[in-house]
C-alpha cells in the first residue's frame, strides 16, 4: 500500500525548485537533504518491487499524487506509478526529484531515432533558439564532431543574444571521474580544464553573451552520473540515450513540452548540486501554466511544397532551423538517394559517421521500401500523463540500492503486462529484470520481445557481479522456459542496422545500438537513460520518463522497426540464445558465445578500463 508518508510528500507545497527561488544561494544537494532526508516511512509495509493487483481505493489514492491536468491516467500507468512512489518510502531522495513534481503531463512533438550526431543536431537547434537559459547534462563528453555541433551552437547563441542585448545562463554537468570526488562529488570545473584538448568547450571570450558554468559530478566508486538530458528555457526538455562523443551508435531522443518539464528541471537543479550563482532566470517561471511552445508557435502547413534536399547542419556549415518541422524536413530529406545512389546506399551514407566512414551495405533494396525516417514529428496532440522516474547514484560496491523509482517502474511494468513487452537496450543482465521477464512468459503468457546489441561492452559485463553478456543471459532465459510455446513467446534479437543483414559485434565500432526503451501492452512506455543492466539498475544516476499514450507507443514501435533491420535478420536461436549465420550456422565474428572461459575476469578488467576511458558501455 501507498503509505501516508509518501502521500504527504506528494502533496507538500515545498520543492527544491520553489525553495531555491526563495534563496538561490542555497546548495540544491543540501536543500534536497533538508526537505526529504528524515521523511522516511516508518512502516515499510509495501515493497516497491511487488506488483500485486491494486484495488480501486489504492489507485484513487495514487491518482491524487500527480498533476495530471485534464488528462486521465490509465490503470496500467497508475499501477506502475504506484510502485515508483512506494520506492520513496525507504528513501524519499532515491528519485532525484521532489515528489510533488514526479507525476505530471505533457506532449512529445518530436522523437529522433538516428545516429548520435543527428541527436546533437537537434540539441544545437534548440540551443540557438534559447532565450534565457540552457541546462545540459551528459555522462560522457569528449571533443569530437558531435561535441563541435554543440559548441558551435553555443557560439551562435552568444551571437544572437548579443544582437538582442541579453545574456544567457548555461549550466552543464558531466562525469569525468576525479580523485577529489572522494571528498566533493560536485566539482566546479575551471575554464582552463573545460577548454582543454579533450573537452574544448568555448572559452569565456568566445561566448561573451553566455555565462557558462560546468560541474563534474561522480559519486565514487560506482555512482556514475549516467544521465543525458537538456532543458531549454524551462519550456523544452530533451531526454536521450546518447552521450556527446563520436561513435557508431543508433540512439533515441524525445523532445517533451508542458508541465512535465518542471519535474526534469527539479532533477537538473538537484544534479547540479551547487549554489546557483548566477541564478537561473527561469526559476520563477514554471512550465506549468505556461503555453506549450509547439502548440503556441506557428508551424508550416502540412501541404507546403517540398523544397527539395536541404544542406546539412555540419561542424563547418551552420544551417540552423526555426522550428521542429523545418528541422525534420532537412534531416529526413538527407535519406533520399542522391544522383546515382541507391536507397540502401543513402542509408549507409547517413549511418557512416566520423569513425566508420568506409562501412558498406549488404541489405537488399527491398528493405528500404519504408525509407528510414530519423526525425518523427507527431501530429499535434493533447497532453497525456507522464512521470519522472529516476534513480540516485550509488557508489558502494554492493547491490543494496534496489528501491528506486526507476527500478520499481521497470519491474512493475513487466509484472503488470498482460499481452506484450517490448525492450530495446544495449545490455540486459540485471537479475531482477531477467527473472521478471521469465515469469511474465511462463505464468501470464506474455510475449516478450528484446532487441539487444551484440557484444556491447562484453568485457565489462564479464566483471564479477555484473551477471554476464547478452548472449549468456539470452541462453539462460531460454533454458529457464519449459515448453516450445513459451520459447516462442520469448523473442530475443541482436541489433541489425538498416543497411545490414546481420548483427555486427560492437568491438568493431561499425553498427551498434544504444537505445533504452520499454513499451508494455502497446500502451505505456519508459524511455530515458537507464539500461537494463546491473550498472544502471544498482549504481548509476538515471533519468527516465514513464509515458501513458497508446498513440505515442504505436508511433515509437513503428519508428523503431522502420529505422533498423533487427526484426528481419536479428533473431537469435532459442537453442543457445546466440545469433547464427543462416547459411553457415557460424556465430558472428567477435562473439564469445555462452561460455567466456576461465579467464573472463581478465576480459572484465579490460572492460572496466574502457569504461573509465569512455570507450566502454556507457
Amino acid at each position: 500500500m501507498l503509505s501516508d508518508t509518501v502521500y504527504e510528500l506528494c502533496h507538500d507545497e515545498k520543492t527544491v525548485t520553489s525553495e531555491l527561488l526563495q534563496d538561490p544561494s542555497q546548495s540544491p544537494t543540501k536543500l534536497f537533504q533538508k526537505l526529504y532526508h528524515d521523511r522516511k516511512s516508518k512502516s515499510h509495509k509495501s515493497d516497491s518491487n511487488e506488483s500485486v493487483d491494486k484495488d480501486d481505493h489504492e489507485l484513487r489514492k495514487v491518482l491524487q499524487c500527480g498533476n495530471w491536468g485534464s488528462t486521465q491516467p490509465s490503470d496500467l500507468f497508475l499501477k506502475i506509478y504506484h510502485d515508483a512512489l512506494c520506492a520513496l518510502e525507504k528513501n524519499p531522495m532515491s528519485g532525484v526529484v521532489s515528489p510533488p513534481l514526479m507525476g505530471s503531463h505533457g506532449v512529445v512533438p518530436l522523437t529522433i531515432i538516428a545516429p548520435l550526431p543527428d541527436l546533437c543536431r537537434h540539441m544545437a537547434n534548440c540551443i540557438v533558439r534559447a532565450e534565457k537559459e540552457v541546462f545540459l547534462a551528459t555522462n560522457f563528453w569528449i571533443h569530437s564532431d558531435a561535441s563541435t555541433l554543440v559548441t558551435n551552437a553555443f557560439r551562435e547563441l552568444s551571437r544572437r543574444a548579443g544582437e538582442r542585448g541579453t545574456k544567457v545562463i548555461v549550466k552543464m554537468v558531466y562525469d569525468r571521474g576525479d580523485p577529489q570526488q572522494l571528498f566533493e562529488n560536485h566539482l566546479p570545473v575551471p575554464e582552463k580544464k573545460y577548454t582543454s584538448e579533450k573537452v574544448q568547450l568555448p572559452a569565456a571570450h568566445e561566448i561573451p553573451n553566455i555565462d557558462l558554468q560546468v560541474v563534474n559530478y561522480h559519486r565514487p566508486i560506482f555512482g556514475t552520473f549516467h544521465a543525458k538530458f537538456m532543458i531549454i528555457d524551462r519550456r523544452i526538455g530533451l531526454l536521450q540515450s546518447s552521450n556527446v562523443q563520436d561513435n557508431d551508435n543508433l540512439e533515441m531522443m524525445i523532445h517533451v513540452e508542458g508541465p512535465i518539464v518542471d519535474g526534469l528541471y527539479d532533477t537538473a537543479l538537484i544534479s547540479w548540486g551547487r549554489s546557483l550563482v548566477p541564478p537561473l532566470p527561469m526559476l520563477d517561471s514554471p512550465a506549468t501554466g505556461a503555453p506549450i511552445p509547439c502548440h503556441a508557435s506557428q508551424q508550416p502547413d502540412y501541404d507546403a511544397p517540398d523544397p527539395g534536399p536541404l544542406p546539412e547542419l555540419t561542424v563547418d556549415e551552420h544551417h540552423y532551423d526555426p522550428d521542429i518541422r523545418a528541422e525534420a524536413q532537412r534531416m529526413n530529406g538527407l535519406l533520399l538517394p542522391r544522383e546515382g545512389e541507391t536507397r540502401t546506399q543513402a542509408v549507409t551514407r547517413r549511418l557512416n559517421t566520423t569513425i566508420q566512414t568506409d562501412m558498406s551495405a549488404d541489405a537488399p533494396e527491398s528493405d528500404q521500401e519504408l525509407i528510414m525516417q530519423p526525425y518523427v514529428v507527431l501530429p499535434p496532440h493533447d497532453p497525456f500523463p507522464m512521470a519522472v522516474i529516476n534513480r540516485e547514484p550509488w557508489g558502494a560496491p554492493n547491490h543494496s540500492s534496489i528501491h528506486t523509482p526507476q527500478n520499481s517502474s521497470f519491474l512493475a511494468a513487466i509484472n503488470n503486462a498482460q499481452e506484450s513487452i517490448f525492450i530495446q537496450t544495449p545490455n540486459m543482465n540485471a537479475e531482477p529484470i531477467v527473472q521478471a521477464l521469465i515469469e511474465a512468459v511462463k505464468t501470464r503468457d506474455v510475449t516478450v520481445t528484446c532487441y539487444l546489441c551484440l557484444g556491447y561492452n562484453d568485457a565489462g559485463e564479464l566483471l564479477p557481479f555484473q551477471n554476464g553478456t547478452n548472449e549468456m543471459v539470452a541462453h539462460r532465459m531460454y533454458k529457464a522456459l519449459d515448453t516450445d510455446e513459451q520459447r516462442f513467446r520469448l523473442r530475443i534479437f541482436n541489433y541489425v542496422a538498416k543497411d545490414q543483414v546481420r548483427p555486427i559485434h560492437n568491438k568493431f565500432k561499425r553498427r551498434s545500438c544504444h537505445i533504452k526503451l520499454m513499451i508494455v501492452d502497446e500502451k505505456v512506455a519508459i524511455q530515458g537513460n537507464g539500461n537494463l543492466d546491473t550498472q544502471s539498475f544498482y549504481h548509476s544516476q538515471e533519468v527516465n520518463l514513464l509515458l501513458d499514450s497508446p498513440f505515442v507507443c504505436r508511433a515509437w514501435r513503428e519508428a523503431i522497426d522502420r529505422n533498423q533491420n533487427t526484426a528481419y535478420y536479428g533473431g537469435v536461436s532459442p537453442e543457445d540464445g546466440c545469433w547464427h549465420d543462416p547459411t553457415t550456422n557460424d556465430l558472428p565474428v567477435g562473439s564469445i558465445g555462452v561460455d567466456p572461459g576461465h579467464f573472463s575476469w581478465a576480459r572484465g578488467a579490460v572492460g572496466a578500463v574502457q569504461r573509465v576511458r569512455g570507450a566502454g558501455g556507457f
